[in-house]
Formats: C-alpha cells, structure tokens, sequence
C-alpha cells in the first residue's frame, strides 16, 4: 500500500500574496466608500415674545327692520266712462237728461303773511314828502299887472320885467328881487303893487303850507 502524503505545492506563497493584495484593495476602498462626517449646525434659541391682543369685539346686534303697519289701501281702477242715464218722465215729449255741472268758485287771493318772525322786523324806507309849489290864487289873476307910470308912458318905456317872489304860508309877497327890468320906474311899481296887491295859494309839502320862492315874469306894452 502506497500512502502519498500531501506536498504543498509550489505556488502556495504566491495565492498567500494575492490574499494580501485583496485585503489590502477592500481595506483602501472601504476608507474611500466610508461614512463621511458632516457637522451638525445647531440653531439660535427662539424668543417668544408675547403680543397683547384686544379682547375680542362682541357681535353687532342684528338690525330689526321696522314693517309699515300701515293697512295697505287697495287701488281701485276707475270706472270706464259710462253715458248719462236717460231718465224718461211720464207725460213728457222728451226725455230729461241728467246732469252733475257746476259752477266754479271764485277764490280768495292768499293772505298777506306779514312781517317774518325771529324778532326781526323789516321797516319800510320812508315815502318822500309830497311837494307841490305855490301857484297864482286865480282869484286874483287880474291884479298882477302893476299900473303902467306916467313917466314911463312918456318915455314910451316897453319890455318885460322878471321878478322873484317870497311867498308866504297865507299866500301874500314878504320879499320881492327884481331880476331884470326894462327901467327903474317898471321895478318901482311892480315892487309896491306886488306886495300890496299880489295872492297866491302857498307851498305845500305833504298838505301843509310853507314859504317858498316863485318867478314871475311881465310885459309891459303901450297900447294905442
């Protein structure tokens, strides 16, 4: 019997090498496909801070809407337009027809207000006074021609003579201003017969009379 023992073989110390070198190979990759660290940032504590809110508003009350109690009035539509009823009356030869005219009344015209009230009172400007001026008291229309003077019928004196007159509240001459004369002779005699002869109805404002000044003219003429 043959017993053949085992003999390593020759290339045992190379598969020995190969080993190491795989070792070696899985050690390096398992550092370059290894966990990798990464810092961990922690945040900034939070600050409460508290906000005081107000305190909540209390619900708007709902509005009740206030119903017309006011009894609703029917419209009625009117009536179409229907002819008067003929209303026959016995004995007679025609109908009678009945009819609703009337007469239309007059109206007043409305009242005067008055003044407004409020404790102001409005207060009419004043009329301006009534004035009428002194006039000839036809009475004595034929003595305002002064009598002619023999001096100036001699000198055959003519012209027309102007004179301002103060009348009087009785209508008499108080004052005489000759404004032009044809002599002196003329404005001599007119001044005695206008203050001794002359009337006139006075100046009267509102009714009463007052003195006032006139103008009166002449003419004097010799006639043949």
């Amino acid at each position: 019997m043959h017993t053949t023992r085992y003999q390593p073989s020759a290339s045992r110390p190379a598969s020995a090498g190969a080993s190491l070198l795989v070792l070696a190979a899985v050690g390096f990759g398992a550092t370059l496909v290894g966990p990798t660290l990464v810092p961990i940032l922690k945040d900034p504590p939070i600050e409460v801070i508290p906000i005081q809110l107000d305190p909540p508003k209390p619900d708007p009350k709902p509005i009740e809407q206030v119903r017309d109690k006011r009894e609703a009035v029917p419209t009625t539509q009117p009536l179409p337009n229907q002819p008067d009823p003929v209303v026959p009356i016995p004995g007679a030869g025609n109908p009678i027809r009945s009819t609703t005219g009337f007469d239309p009344v007059p109206m007043d015209p409305p009242a005067d207000p008055g003044p407004p009230s409020g404790g102001t009172t409005v207060v009419d400007p004043p009329k301006p006074p009534v004035m009428i001026g002194a006039t000839v008291d036809p009475r004595y229309a034929d003595a305002l021609q002064p009598p002619y003077p023999n001096s100036e019928i001699r000198a055959q004196t003519e012209g027309r003579l102007v004179a301002r007159v103060l009348v009087g509240v009785d209508g008499r001459v108080k004052a005489i201003e000759i404004l032009k004369t044809p002599s002196k002779g003329l404005s001599e005699a007119t001044r005695r017969h206008a203050l001794s002869k002359w009337r006139f109805k006075p100046a009267t404002r509102d009714g009463v009379p007052y003195e006032d000044w006139m103008t009166m003219t002449l003419s004097f003429k010799l006639v043949d």
